[in-house]
């Protein structure tokens, strides 16, 4: 049996899982936690793959590192770090994103390009920061990279030239899902110079190997390790509550969307994701628990003795500003509250609901550009929440199906290792087990058209507030 193992590098967390290459069964796994943060020393991530792979790499012949998208690593002509690595969830280059949509033509020239709308989230974004802000650091800077491609080159023990794949550099702001290209004349004009970037790496390419012998697959993105680990199929959209909220599905040509709502990421087998991000998902509902001083179980109790609409309360839940609709400044918000619906239950309903409503918007921004949608796919770790289940088809509006608890960014990432392994054309077929959620009863598009209404009330006043 040959085994190969899948690092998930995730904002929270590093993830590791052994797996059989032909069959994908989990035969060892490990983790290690990290600092809850929007800026890390990749140092952090390192000491978490060591001590989270600690004693499960014998016998291992490929391993492959699915990372979280979007982190800016900024290296010296020594390849050591500049400065910590600046998170997709970092905030602070909100307004450099606004500079740059203005100066580079506005939203249709920017999806034209690149296939997205600037946003803080972006690598790009955050490189005009570092230049603005830091300008003695970026002097500094000759080459940058992403979370995984640095990891990547770590393993190798820095023996070869950083590589990248086409998934993970979709997220940057600077390469092009629709023509497999760098816009080189982005990048510069966001940092003011050139600077060093990662090659392509093909979907199943072998980039180096470690110290020890194993092979290292491209690795990817997390949500497109997630899109590899799970199968996804035609008809297929994954909604993911992690730390982030996502709705992504595999399309068979790029998408371009100029209201930036729908971002046109490649996947990692070739093809595209068109993906919807939100800041806020799980951690919208332990706030609410922490908030009522309850756990997560008795919060989803709560919930489920509410009924749809939670007798009138909505949440917008901008707890940590929004990426889409993108608001970096907002708050949370909570509207229809009177004495008579001021219950502990109807704020824990609320909770849930609001958490799924921008993700329902996600979905049918999806949808609207052309994709499939036959089953939503809930994964994540509000997924496993008996309230968010209930309510899940009713506010997405197609059947919902919970795959097996999984760590399916590493899953992917080690079925991209097996693929490179293999040599074959195609990935090997791994499957993956789901339940069906229950079919809501209630008809939520009186929920959906009242949360819609105070989205568009707040969007306004920001955009008014921004003029002022």
């Amino acid at each position: 049996m040959a085994l190969v193992a899948g690092v998930d590098c995730s904002t929270q967390s590093t993830k590791v899982l052994i797996c059989d290459s032909e069959t994908g069964e989990v035969v060892r796994q490990g983790r290690a936690p990290h600092p809850d943060a929007t800026e890390v020393d990749p140092a952090i991530w390192w000491s978490a793959l060591q001590e989270s792979s600690s004693g499960l790499l014998d016998g291992v012949e490929a391993m492959a590192v699915g990372g979280q998208q979007h982190g800016m690593v900024t290296l010296d002509a020594d390849g050591q770090v500049v400065r910590p690595a600046l998170l997709w969830n970092d905030t602070r280059s909100a307004d450099a994103a606004t500079e740059l949509l203005d100066e580079l033509g506005g939203p249709q020239a920017w999806v034209d390009a690149v296939g997205l709308v600037p946003v803080a989230s972006f690598t790009i974004t955050k490189l005009r920061w570092l230049a603005e802000h830091e300008p003695d650091e970026a002097k500094r800077v000759e080459q940058v990279l992403l979370p995984h491609d640095w990891l990547t080159w770590k393993l190798s023990g820095q023996s070869i030239s950083p590589t990248t794949d086409r998934g993970d550099a979709s997220g940057t702001g600077y390469w092009s899902a629709a023509t497999g290209e760098y816009r080189m004349d982005f990048l510069r004009h966001a940092f003011g110079r050139d600077l060093g970037v990662p090659a392509i790496a093909a979907p199943k390419a072998i980039v180096g190997h470690t110290p020890d012998g194993i092979a290292l697959a491209a690795g990817t993105g997390d949500n497109m390790a997630a899109a590899l680990g799970l199968g996804l199929g035609p008809g297929d959209v994954v909604v993911s509550l992690g730390t982030s909220g996502t709705v992504f599905a595999v399309a068979e040509g790029p998408t371009a969307d100029p209201s930036g709502y729908v971002a046109g990421f490649a996947d990692a087998t070739g093809r595209f994701l068109p993906l919807v991000c939100t800041l806020n998902a799980a951690r919208v509902l332990t706030a609410a628990a922490d908030l009522l001083g309850v756990d997560l179980d008795r919060l989803s109790e709560l919930a489920l003795a509410s009924t749809a609409g939670a007798g009138g309360l909505t949440l917008l839940p901008y707890l940590d500003g929004e990426r889409t609709p993108d608001l970096p400044d907002e708050t949370g918000r909570i509207t229809g509250l009177t004495r008579a619906n001021a219950r502990p239950q109807n704020l824990a309903r609320a909770a849930v609901e609001g958490m799924l409503l921008g993700l329902a918007d996600g979905l049918d921004a999806v949808r609207q550009h052309g994709v499939p949608v036959r089953r939503a796919l809930l994964i994540g770790g509000a997924a496993m929440s008996p309230a968010v289940r209930a309510v899940a088809s009713g506010i997405l509006g197609v059947p919902v199906e919970v795959p097996a608890p999984g760590e399916y960014v590493a899953l992917g990432a080690a079925r991209q290792a097996a693929w490179a392994l293999s040599g074959s054309d195609e990935a090997p077929q791994w499957s993956v087990a789901a339940e069906k959620a229950p079919d809501a009863a209630d008809d939520y598009a009186p929920v959906r058209a009242r949360y819609a209404q105070f989205r568009t009330g707040v969007q306004e006043l920001s955009a008014r507030q921004n003029k002022s």
